[in-house]
Parts: C-alpha cells; sequence; structure tokens
C-alpha cells in the first residue's frame, strides 16, 4: 500500500394510469394515449443538404449560481441567467409563428416553471407541446453526470422527470432522443440505460480531441452503440450522434444577448446590408460540416449555456437565415435549412436506412487538448461525492419502509414525512456540475442543503415506519455522523437499542462501531442472546477530526445480523466504568487475521506487505510506501500532475495495533494530514482500509492530489478493469483506445479513469478487487499495480469556468477539508471473484440504517422484521421498492452479474412476486420499460443496421407463469404492482 500525492503548479395524452381498470388473469390493465407520430417535422428535400436547426438552451441546475438562482435569474454579478425568463420568452415566441420549434431538457427547472402558470398557460403549452413546436429531450430531473454517477441514482432522477412529462403531457411529452450535450466524458451504462428506457437515439457534446478527428475523416461521428456485453442485441444498442460545435451555434451565428455576432441586417437602403455575407458564410460552414458526416442532412444547435432569455433576438434572426437561404435555391444552391428537433433529425437518418460503424468501449477519459485531460473531476469534491452515495442509501430505505409500513408511514405517531423533498434533492445531485464537483463551492453547500433538508423529511417516514411495525412509539435517534464517532445518545446513555435495517434483499452481517466512554458493555440480540462485544479507544485521527463535536473516548464493537429488506434490534448496556482500556500496542505489528485472510506487514516500516486468501491459498505481495503530484493546472475539471512520479509521504508509518475476538486493526500514522486503518472483522472476507487524509498542506504553494496505491505481484500486461457506473465492467489497457491509435501526452492523467464502485487488477491466478465507498478516479500505470485517488486540493483554476480554485474549507475545518473514506478489498480465483466483489459492492452502496432509542425497551416491542418471504438469490438485487400511488408500488429487479463473470450466479433467475412480500399481497401486475414510463410491451424503437455482422434480432424469452419473472444476466425489470397490506 503506497499512499501518495500529486503536486501541481500554475504554469501560465395520458398519464401512466394508477386507477385499477381491471384484473385478467392477474395482470393490470392501465389506460395509455396512442403513441404520438412524428408528423409534426418540417419536410425535408431529398436532392439537398437539409441543415435541421435545432434552438435550445442548455440550463444547469447549479453550477456557477445555485438552483434556485439560477432559476429566479438572482445574483446576475456571477452569472446573467434567469430560466424563468427563458421559458416565458420561448412560449411567446413559439405562438408568433407556428415554423418555429424549440427543444428543452431539465425536468427540474420545467417542473417549476408550470407550477407558476395559470390554467389557462398551461393549455397553451399543452397546444406546443401536442404540435410537436415545443419538444421535451432528455427529460430527466437533470441531464446527469456519466462519470460519477451511480445507476441507481440516475434511474431515480430520470424516472422522476419523465413521470412528470408523462403525467402532464401524455406520449406527446415522451422525449424520444436523450440529450447530453454538456457531461465531459460518456459511460456505456449511460447509454444501456437510455436504450432501456426507449430513447430511439443519443446525441451529445463533448468526446476526446483526438477521437474526434479520427471520426470526422472516416465520417463516423454518428455510430451505434453496444452498450452492454451481457444482454441480447438491440437490447443495449443504441443510436450515438455527436453534434458538431459541441452544443453552440456555428461561429458567427449566435443572436443572444450574451452573443457578439452582428444580426441579420437585410433592408438593402440601410448602412451595413450584410444578407450575402451571412448567407455565404452560412453555405460555407454547412458545406464544410456535411463532408464530415454521412448523410444528406446535418443538425446545428442554435443556442447554448442560458439562451433566449430575450427569444426574440434568436427567432427573428432564425426566420431570416432559413428565408434567405432557402431563397438561394432558385439560383440552384442545394441547401434546404429548417426549424428541427433532434427526434426529427433522428427520423431522417433512419429513414437512410445505411449502416452504422458499432463501438462497444465507452467515452472516458476526455481531453480537450493535448495536456488537458478531464479526470480530475472523478474525485473532485470527496466528501460531497460520499455524502451523495449515503443520501441514495437513506433514499432507498425510505421508499422501502413507506412501502412497507403502509399509509401510517407518511402521517403516524411522529407527524407527516414525505420522500419527495429527498428524491428531489437527490436527482438534483446527479447534475452534470453536482456530484462531478465542478461547481462553485457556494453551489456545493446548497446541493449538501437540499440533501441534509431531504434526510431530515425521510427521518419523519422512517420513524412511523418503525413504530408501525415494531410497535413501539418510542423516540428514534438518528446519529448521522457515526464514521468519526460522534453519537450523543450513545456517549452518554447506560442503556439503549440500536434498530439495524437492512435494504438488502438478502441477510446481511454487518459491524457496528458505536461511541461511548464506558470500558464494558453487554450486548443482546433480537432473541435475547448475548452478542461478542468489544471496547476499543477512538484513534488519534478520529479525535482529531471530529474536534469539538464528541466526547466519547472509546467505540463499542460487535457485528449485527439483519434479515432481508428488514429490521434486527439489538439492546446495549453498561456494565463498567473506567478509564480507557489499555487494547492498544505501539508496536510494529507483522500479521494480524481471521479464518478468511491474513495480513502481514513490514516490522521495520510498518507497512503493508502481503494478502493471504486462506480458504484459495492465494497470496498477492505488496511493496509500500507513500506518495504527493501538476502546467495547464489542475483544477476541478482537468488533472495534470507536473512530474510521472509521485512524491512519497513517507517511508514508514507510525503504528498502534488492536487485537481482539471482533475486529483486528492496525492505525497507521504516515504524516498529521495522512493516516489509515487496516482492519480485519472477524467474519469478513475482505479486508478494509479506512483512510482519513487532509487539511492537505499547501504552504509550499503547490497543490496536491493524494492518492494511495496498491502495488504487487499480480502479473496485469498493462490491464485493469473498472465499473461503469457500478454496473457492468469494463476492461482498461494502458496508453490505449480501443477505436483510435492514441497519441499519448499525459502518461498518468490520460490513463485515468472513474471507479463508480469497484476496480481491480487480475492474471490467470489472482484477482484483486478494491470496492470503493464514493466514485473515485484511478488507474493502473505500472504493471500489478492500481491506484485510486482520495483527495484533491488546488490552488488555481484550471480555466473551464468555473472560475475558482478546488480549495475546500468550511467552518470546522477553515485550514483545509478532512476527508474519509473506506476500501474493501478482496484477493480471489478470477473465475470466482465477482461471487465476492458483486454483493460487496451492494452493500457499500446499500447500507444498514441504524436507529436509536433511549432506556428499555416496551416488553412488546417486535424486535424482528423482514419484508420478504425468503432472502433473494444472491444473484438478484431489489433495486427499487417505493410508493407509486395509493395502491401501487414501483418493483425493480435486477440480475447484477454479468453473462461472464460467474458459473454458479450468471445464470438466468425465476421470482414469484406473489411469494416474494410478507406485508403485501400482490393483487396485480405490469411490467413497464427502465424509466418507468411507458409499457413494456408497447415500447417500439427505431432498429439500426451495424456496419459489422447481420443485425441482431431480439430474442424473446417467455416467463414461466403470470406471476414468475424471469432475470437474465445485467437485466433489470420493472414493474408496477398493485398491492394491499396483509
Amino acid at each position: 500500500m503506497i499512499f501518495g500525492s500529486f503536486s501541481n503548479m500554475a504554469a501560465g395524452s395520458q398519464p401512466l394510469a394508477v386507477a385499477l381498470l381491471s384484473i385478467l388473469t392477474g395482470v393490470l390493465s392501465f389506460p395509455l394515449g396512442q403513441e404520438t407520430k412524428h408528423t409534426s417535422c418540417h419536410a425535408t428535400k431529398p436532392n439537398m443538404l437539409n441543415v435541421h436547426l435545432v434552438p435550445h438552451t442548455h440550463d444547469d441546475v447549479g453550477w456557477l449560481k445555485t438552483v434556485d438562482q439560477y432559476y429566479y435569474g438572482d445574483r446576475n454579478d456571477i452569472q446573467h441567467a434567469g430560466v424563468q425568463y427563458i421559458l416565458d420568452s420561448v412560449v411567446d415566441q413559439l405562438l408568433k409563428n407556428p415554423d418555429r420549434r424549440f427543444i428543452y431538457v431539465e425536468t427540474a427547472f420545467f417542473y417549476r416553471w408550470w407550477k407558476q402558470q395559470s390554467s389557462s398557460m398551461q393549455q397553451t403549452v399543452k397546444q406546443l407541446v401536442n404540435e410537436g413546436r415545443l419538444e421535451f429531450v432528455n427529460g430527466g430531473w437533470c441531464m446527469s453526470d456519466e462519470a460519477t454517477t451511480h445507476y441507481s441514482a440516475v434511474i431515480d432522477q430520470m424516472t422522476m422527470g419523465l413521470r412528470f412529462l408523462n403525467e402532464t403531457f401524455g406520449p406527446c411529452g415522451r422525449p424520444r432522443v436523450a440529450w447530453h450535450i454538456d457531461p465531459f466524458g460518456h459511460a456505456r451504462e449511460h447509454a444501456s440505460m437510455f436504450a432501456q428506457m426507449g430513447y430511439d437515439g443519443f446525441f451529445f457534446g463533448r468526446l476526446d480531441y483526438q477521437d474526434r478527428a479520427r471520426r470526422m475523416i472516416d465520417k463516423e461521428q454518428e455510430l451505434l452503440w453496444r452498450a452492454s456485453d451481457s444482454l441480447t442485441p438491440p437490447m443495449a444498442d443504441l443510436f450515438t450522434g455527436i453534434l458538431p460545435n459541441g452544443y453552440n451555434p456555428p461561429q458567427g451565428f449566435c443572436w443572444d444577448q450574451s452573443c457578439d455576432d452582428p444580426p441579420i441586417r437585410d433592408d438593402p437602403d440601410l448602412e451595413d446590408y450584410n444578407v450575402d455575407d451571412v448567407v455565404n458564410r452560412f453555405l460555407t460552414i454547412a458545406s464544410a460540416q456535411a463532408a464530415v458526416y454521412k448523410t444528406n442532412h446535418i443538425i446545428m444547435t442554435m443556442g447554448s449555456d442560458f439562451q433566449y432569455e430575450n427569444a426574440n433576438l434568436w427567432y427573428k434572426n432564425l426566420d431570416k437565415l432559413i428565408h434567405y437561404v432557402n431563397a438561394q435555391q432558385a439560383n440552384g444552391i442545394k441547401v434546404n435549412v429548417l426549424y428541427s428537433t433532434p427526434s426529427c433529425y433522428l427520423q431522417e437518418l433512419h429513414r437512410a436506412n445505411l449502416t452504422w460503424s458499432l463501438k462497444t468501449d465507452d467515452f472516458f477519459p476526455y481531453a480537450d487538448d493535448a495536456h488537458d485531460f478531464w479526470t480530475g473531476y472523478f474525485t473532485s469534491r470527496p466528501a460531497l461525492k460520499r455524502y451523495e452515495r449515503i443520501s441514495n442509501s437513506n433514499l432507498q430505505t425510505c421508499n422501502q419502509l413507506e412501502v412497507l409500513g403502509g399509509p401510517v408511514s407518511r402521517n403516524g405517531h411522529f407527524g407527516e414525512g414525505d420522500s419527495q423533498t429527498m428524491m428531489k434533492a437527490m436527482a438534483v445531485a446527479q447534475h452534470h456540475d453536482a456530484v462531478s464537483g465542478t461547481e462553485k463551492q457556494h453551489v456545493a453547500n446548497d446541493y449538501a442543503r437540499r440533501l441534509a433538508n431531504g434526510w431530515q423529511h425521510c427521518q419523519v417516514v422512517v420513524s412511523n415506519s418503525l413504530a408501525a411495525l415494531s410497535g413501539s412509539s418510542a423516540q428514534r435517534i438518528y446519529c448521522d455522523n457515526l464514521n468519526i464517532s460522534v453519537c450523543p445518545l450513545t456517549e452518554s446513555s447506560k442503556k439503549f437499542s440500536v434498530n439495524v435495517y437492512n435494504p438488502l434483499a438478502r441477510p446481511v452481517t454487518w459491524p457496528v462501531r458505536l461511541p461511548v466512554n464506558g470500558t464494558a458493555y453487554t450486548v443482546s440480540d433480537a432473541k435475547g442472546k448475548a452478542v461478542d462485544c468489544q471496547v476499543v479507544p477512538v484513534s488519534r485521527a478520529t479525535q482529531e477530526v471530529r474536534r469539538n463535536w464528541g466526547f466519547a473516548v472509546n467505540e463499542l464493537v460487535f457485528q449485527v445480523q439483519a434479515p432481508p429488506l428488514g429490521y434486527s434490534t439489538y439492546s446495549v448496556s453498561l456494565v463498567k466504568d473506567g478509564p480507557p482500556p489499555t487494547s492498544t500496542k505501539h508496536r510494529a505489528p507483522t500479521v494480524i487475521q481471521n479464518k478468511f485472510l491474513q495480513v502481514t506487514f513490514n516490522p521495520d516500516t510498518g507497512l503493508l506487505s502481503s494478502l493471504s486468501n486462506l480458504e484459495t491459498k492465494q497470496e498477492y505481495n505488496a511493496s509500500d510506501g507513500n506518495n504527493s503530484q501538476s502546467d495547464q493546472p489542475s483544477g476541478a475539471y482537468i488533472f495534470r500532475p507536473n512530474s510521472s512520479t509521485p512524491f512519497i509521504i513517507s517511508q514508514t508509518a507510525k503504528t498502534e495495533t488492536v487485537q481482539n475476538s471482533v475486529v483486528q486493526e492496525v492505525r497507521q500514522w504516515f504524516a498529521p494530514w495522512v493516516s489509515q486503518v487496516v482492519r480485519l472483522y472477524a467474519d469478513s472476507r475482505a479486508l478494509e482500509l479506512e483512510w482519513t487524509v487532509g487539511p492537505l498542506p499547501i504552504d509550499d504553494s503547490l497543490g496536491k492530489e493524494v492518492i494511495t496505491r496498491l502495488d504487487t505481484s499480480i502479473k496485469t500486461s498493462e490491464i485493469f478493469y473498472t465499473d461503469s457506473n457500478g454496473r457492468e465492467v469494463l476492461q482498461r489497457k494502458k496508453d490505449f483506445r480501443p477505436t483510435w491509435h492514441l497519441k499519448q501526452s499525459e502518461p498518468i492523467a490520460g490513463n485515468y479513469y472513474p471507479i463508480n464502485s469497484r476496480a481491480f487488477i487480475k492474471d490467470d491466478v489472482d484477482q484483486l478487487t478494491v470496492v470503493t465507498d464514493r466514485s473515485q478516479g484511478g488507474g493502473s500505470i505500472h504493471n500489478g499495480s492500481l491506484e485510486i485517488m482520495l483527495h484533491r486540493r488546488l490552488l488555481y483554476d484550471d480555466v473551464r469556468g468555473v472560475g475558482e480554485p478546488l480549495n475546500e474549507t468550511s467552518n470546522i475545518f477553515p485550514e483545509g477539508l478532512v476527508v474519509r473514506g473506506r476500501l474493501l478489498l478482496s484477493l480471489d480465483p478470477p473465475p470466482t471473484a465477482a461471487d465476492t466483489h458483486r454483493p460487496l459492492a451492494q452493500e457499500m452502496v446499500l447500507q444498514p440504517l441504524l436507529t436509536f432509542t433511549d432506556g428499555n425497551l416496551n416488553p412488546h416491542t417486535q424486535l424482528e422484521f423482514s419484508g420478504l418471504q425468503a432472502a433473494l438469490p444472491p444473484a438478484v438485487h431489489l433495486l427499487t421498492l417505493t410508493q407509486w400511488d395509493k395502491d401501487s408500488v414501483l418493483l425493480r429487479l435486477e440480475h447484477q452479474f454479468q453473462s461472464w463473470e460467474s458459473k454458479v450466479n450468471s445464470q438466468p433467475v425465476t421470482i414469484n412476486l406473489q411469494k416474494l412480500f410478507s406485508t403485501l399481497e400482490v393483487l396485480g401486475m405490469s411490467e413497464l420499460n427502465l424509466s418507468a414510463n411507458q409499457w413494456k410491451d408497447e415500447m417500439i424503437r427505431f432498429d439500426w443496421k451495424p456496419q459489422t455482422g447481420k443485425k441482431p434480432l431480439l430474442k424473446t424469452f417467455e416467463d414461466p407463469s403470470v406471476w414468475e419473472v424471469t432475470l437474465r444476466p445485467m437485466e433489470i425489470r420493472t414493474f408496477l404492482l398493485r398491492v394491499s397490506l396483509r
């Protein structure tokens, strides 16, 4: 294990119905409107170059200003932008000319605007939507980031946005095109999700400059993306188009109030008549663009960030542009310009009936110049990234308990609660300038505030539900700072209980660490059986991190077991007060082990030297040290170290050892701002590394990017593997791109990739997998090595728009942010490694929620509960369980293994939905697409032909019976269930 940091310096219709109409053979029937056709598209001309002008605005759901500031047009001293005025102005201008078109993307903003409109204005907008003059594209609550988001949160935010559009506008409001024009690189899993949500195509603006140059030459800027190696084509196939100017207009053709380009001056009697010049320049640009695309249709994005606040400027000039260019057809110019939308453009590409190049990898990493790799944001704002991930876990727990507890969950003993506030906060957090870490500091603070406020609303739901399920109305306490040993109740109470709710659909064993001040305790489980528990002193690092928050000197450590989709309650009693235990030893350790793993340390340096799997007799040797590293300066987006060799923070570690029957740990101290605990619990098959980094010193006027590196004896041949948004795993190779010959200019930053939940290295014998607790950047720069960036503190802006350095401080940490996290390491034979890391990653994402009650429990309290009749098989994950309406719940089940990963678990699995829940009776069911805005059997997508091989035929599989559903590798199935409480 090597800790290091890189220093850097500047160089200069119908809603999806909820009323049950009939139950026929146990299947729900809901009314849906007929599918709208592309009847609103303007006619094109087959013998001409058709130029599709797409008026649009790109409205960040927070970036330089907060969401509220952007909507209202506040703080224009930071950036002139007011979304409400954009929508006001666009609607007004669309009504003035029926030829005009406009697309809108971010439902979070449109939802706000819609709620403020009069009923007559709402009817007007519905008419514009029905006529195809106002078209929604993408349609999620936000335009999510693709590198640092987890698939479960992306699905949720897309579902929220698309549900609002569906319920408000019916099928005419359902987007047909995914539109990610601004994210900084593109994930294969996003393409897979979009395909399963029913989109016909996907357009984006940013890709690597070398990739674009090659694709322009080969006319492959439009392609077919095969986004899964497990799902049968074309289930995850998605037509993908790369826009010609990012998402901006062609140079010289921007007519917004924020633009400087001259308007079209078409009165020949006035000075500066420029129609001829405008037409000639436009024809030149259109011809150049057509030369690098494949059909006689090209698209131009006419708009940019927060444009169209005065839509008259744009439309008046666009009307003239269309008129004067098309007038040249009388002179033999074969160019036809028209108002269009992405779906109309896509329809023309489909009609062309061509074959398209096939892509099976992803679009990471993204660089816009030789030394400007946008790989820093994979790690930027690591504390916010972790808080977003915890918030996702809390939201899933809130949604599940709202269903399992019934109506009393929303309005019960603890008052009225709701999950909507938390859902909206989480949806906003998926934005590509939110969890990505590329926003201004005050905006990051606002995202965190929204998540905290949402969790307060959800706590009421959780408390109400647990009170209903347990029969106890005792006050429940939430301790959200347990990671730094702060919980006022456990620190002071002599008797309390711990309720452990498990959001996974299988039982879990989980370590609990509670801050206490006693030296001996008894713990008993739900059956009254004694549980082995130990008291250990709070670590030095924790004492420093928590400052004046908590006063516990010890931690009570024990392992709990919780049933699937349920809870178990543990009682804790103080036995003995007194001084802290003397269980730590200030000596260089040699070995810690349990029945599964053995970990050895170098006695001279205190560093980890080997990890052995005692079951499989595997061992990998690690060489250790410590590592700190950027001319285009590193910033919120860009990673650019000033050396390929990281600075070793320390060659040795000061250590102390804790060893007892519950846990063994070696506490390593590398520097005042870097420490780590190597921890092994009694029944764990994974080694835990708990790192604490910060405040990063800047007294040498250098920014720093801290990495942890595992150097092993595994023979990797410059290959390693990362996940895509927490789901499918992709192979990576050093200095290599599958679709073009890479000219590598940044040997470190150019080999970093997003790690959302796991990364691994392997050879024929050994696989070392690292499971992360948040999204981070990492790579394998040397054979047998895996490095992960933990924290970044930078002193210069990287000139990509955010306008401030990534230099996080707070009231608690004015000298610099301190961040703590966990990595889990497993060592397995490659054929069985996924059987370990798949469930391990799900445990990291959906962690048990602990709630506390003071004093003795009511003797009639139900101490254990499971919402399932039986645990789901290891291959199946319960992805979503949430209340849809009064009598319906939305259920998503997924097969969490790829087709090649496991001999045991990469097999189809059949689940009986009527036998699934213990408290819910399933009366009827109907299957939806992934985003739950269309019935699965009505989802019809364009089919596309790849250049290589025959067009695959989608295999159809029949479920065994009405109530039984079969899941195949990497398949997610979504159901709307009509239920009643048993």
